[in-house]
C-alpha cells in the first residue's frame, strides 16, 4: 500500500534521513520506533508532505507522491494526525471534526455529517462534548478528537505520530486500544512512538531508527523479545 524507498531529508546542512526504505501492507500496524532524535517525526511528516524531500521517493498504491502538497496527499488517502494533537483549541470538538471532512463539506455535506455520527460511535465520549471547546477538553479527550479528526477524511492510512505523548498510562492504554479497533474496522497504520514497547506490543511488523538510518526491521514481537535491542536503540 505504501512504499518508501531511499528517503532523504534535509534541514539546511542538517541530514535528518539519510535513505530510509520501508513499505507497508494493506491492514498493518507498523510501528517506527527510536531515541529522540532518530528521525521517526520527520520521516511522517516527509511521507505526508509536510517537509520537502530531498532524495529518494514515496509510493501509495503504486502512485509516486513524493513532493506533492499535504492536502493532496491526504485527498489520496493518507492522514495525519500530528505529534501533540494540535486541535483547534478555539473551536468546538465539531467543528475540529468537520475541518477534518473540510474537502468534502461543501460537495457532500450528508456524507460529512454520516461521518460525524461514525466518529461519535467510535468515540461516545466526543459525542457528550461536542459543543465544548476543544481547548477544555483533557489531554486524552483531545488525543480522541485528534484521531477522530484525521478519520474524518476517510482515510486507507492512518499516520500517527507519538499519540501517547503526554498522556497519563490510563489513557495511553485507551489510545492503543483504539489502534487495534481501527485495524479490525480494516484500516492500516503507520504508528511513531517515543514508548517503544508499547508500539511493539501492538505492531505488526516495526522499524528501528537511528540517526535517521534503519537499523533494524521484523516483526515486532521478535524485537519486543530481544533485550539487547531494546536496550541498545530504545533506551529502554
Amino acid at each position: 500500500m505504501l512504499a518508501v524507498s531511499g528517503l532523504k531529508v534535509k534541514y539546511g546542512s542538517a541530514t535528518a534521513l539519510q535513505g530510509v526504505d520501508l513499505h507497508i501492507e494493506q491492514g498493518e500496524i507498523v510501528a517506527v520506533v527510536g531515541r529522540n532524535g532518530a528521525g521517526k517525526t520527520t520521516l511522517l511528516r516527509a511521507i505526508t508532505g509536510l517537509v520537502p524531500v530531498a532524495g529518494g521517493e514515496v509510493k501509495f498504491r503504486d502512485q509516486r507522491i513524493t513532493g506533492l502538497p499535504a492536502h493532496q496527499i491526504m485527498r489520496l488517502g493518507i492522514a495525519h494526525v500530528p505529534q501533540g494533537r494540535q486541535v483547534f483549541g478555539d473551536q468546538t470538538v465539531e467543528d475540529n471534526l468537520i475541518l477534518g471532512g473540510f474537502s468534502q463539506y461543501f460537495k457532500h455535506r450528508g456524507a460529512v455529517r454520516e461521518r460525524l455520527e461514525a466518529q461519535y460511535q467510535l468515540f461516545p465520549k466526543l459525542a457528550t462534548r461536542r459543543r465544548q471547546q476543544a481547548g477544555t477538553l483533557s489531554g486524552g479527550e483531545q488525543q480522541m478528537l485528534a484521531i477522530a479528526r484525521a478519520l474524518m477524511s476517510e482515510p486507507d492510512v492512518l499516520a500517527m505520530d507519538e499519540p501517547s505523548m503526554g498522556l497519563a498510562p490510563i489513557f495511553v492504554k485507551q489510545v492503543l486500544d483504539t489502534v487495534l479497533d481501527l485495524k479490525q474496522r480494516g484500516k492500516t497504520v503507520l504508528l511513531v512512538e517515543q514508548m517503544a514497547t508499547a508500539a511493539l506490543a501492538i505492531a505488526d511488523r516495526a522499524y528501528v531508527l537511528q540517526t535517521g538510518q534503519v537499523k533494524l526491521t521484523g516483526l515486532a514481537r521478535d524485537l519486543l523479545k530481544d533485550r539487547e535491542v531494546i536496550r541498545t536503540y530504545l533506551g529502554a
